[in-house]
């Protein structure tokens, strides 16, 4: 397929994906403007690891238990495997058979965060150990780690596959359909034990950098999971083959969600294994778990299978997934709720009314 050819089609009549390719990147007319609001605000998001001091967190680490160490390297090793398929794979998977100008753009932009994620860990682990390669060379051996990275990427696997070679339109389409709810879920729940025990550690005044770093990434899948989020709504609203697609594979959609959270609650049980934190033990987690991952199928219409409380099981970690929420001195720390090239549009001519020179 060539680079650069000129389309039939307006790219508002055009589906987001398995349509004629992108020509003209243009942002005047948008069939989805909701995605380029997305990516802007991802945009204004931009940020990087060596911004956050993380000079005291050796310190800490030094001082952890030797279970608490096995949580805190843990939780990086399993994030630096999913951040390291996710940095490539939405490139690799869904740009190829990307038709619109919002939907090229909005996916280069998530993997290029995801590169800043797996940047990010590094910098931790630099500073944190004397020698990275302890952690990065011993990752594959956890058995816990490569069941989670062969289930998120078998998903895009087939959706690669079935761009290079699919004669059968419907079987690519279902592909690209359970790679999206896959993309989903991760972004949406197979973050969340890690996290909370990052912040966990942040509340007791332990390897403070760390969670800060985790706070940006938290913010940015927050993005991330917004976008598929509409994605998949709106690939069921675009085309009547998705929507049979959606109602056909309802049961192993629900099982791939039920599969990720399931994965979660036995990793909260691997990091737990030696012995708990204050604050956290693997049952907290799992009710975490289920609770979120219900409030993440309810929102692309599909049923839960959990009974889950009405209300977040670890209340406490919602100020550091809603940054805005977090109010700090600019001199006591690092300010983690700002925003690049953000602007205001709601100033009219009454809010000046009474300014004179």
């Amino acid at each position: 397929m060539p680079i650069l050819q000129k389309n039939k089609k307006s790219h508002l009549e055009k589906n987001m994906f398995l349509d004629e390719p992108v020509d003209v990147a243009r942002y005047d007319q948008l069939k989805y403007p909701q995605i380029d609001k997305i990516t802007e605000k991802q945009l204004g998001f931009f940020w990087r690891p060596e911004e956050v001091d993380v000079s005291k967190d050796k310190k800490d680490f030094g001082e952890l238990t030797d279970h608490e160490q096995h949580i805190f390297t843990s939780n990086l090793k399993r994030q630096i495997l999913l951040d390291s398929v996710q940095g490539r794979a939405p490139n690799l998977a869904f740009l190829p058979i990307a038709s619109l100008p919002e939907i090229e753009n909005w996916v280069e932009t998530w993997s290029f965060f995801e590169t800043i994620h797996s940047r990010s860990y590094t910098h931790i682990i630099r500073n944190v150990y004397a020698n990275p390669s302890i952690v990065f060379d011993s990752m594959l051996d956890v058995k816990e780690i490569m069941d989670c990275g062969s289930d998120i990427a078998r998903y895009y696997d087939d959706l690669i596959t079935d761009n290079n070679s699919a004669t059968n339109k419907i079987q690519h389409k279902t592909s690209l359909y359970m790679a999206m709810l896959s993309a989903n879920a991760l972004e949406g729940i197979r973050f969340y034990v890690s996290f909370a025990c990052s912040w966990a550690f942040a509340e007791l005044k332990k390897m403070e950098g760390n969670a800060k770093i985790i706070k940006f990434i938290a913010r940015d899948e927050n993005t991330h999971l917004a976008a598929t989020t509409v994605m998949i709504k709106n690939l069921i609203k675009e085309d009547k083959d998705f929507e049979k697609i959606a109602k056909k594979n309802e049961e192993q959609a629900i099982k791939l969600f039920v599969d990720v959270i399931e994965q979660e609650k036995a990793w909260a049980r691997y990091l737990f294994k030696d012995g708990s934190m204050i604050g956290l033990n693997e049952t907290i987690l799992e009710n975490y778990v289920e609770w979120i991952g219900c409030k993440r199928m309810r929102a692309i219409g599909l049923p839960c299978p959990y009974t889950v409380p009405q209300m977040n099981p670890l209340p406490w970690t919602e100020k550091w997934i809603s940054g805005g929420n977090v109010q700090v001195a600019p001199q006591e720390t690092e300010i983690t709720s700002y925003i690049t090239g953000g602007v205001k549009q709601d100033v009219d001519d009454s809010t000046l009314k009474g300014l004179s020179l």
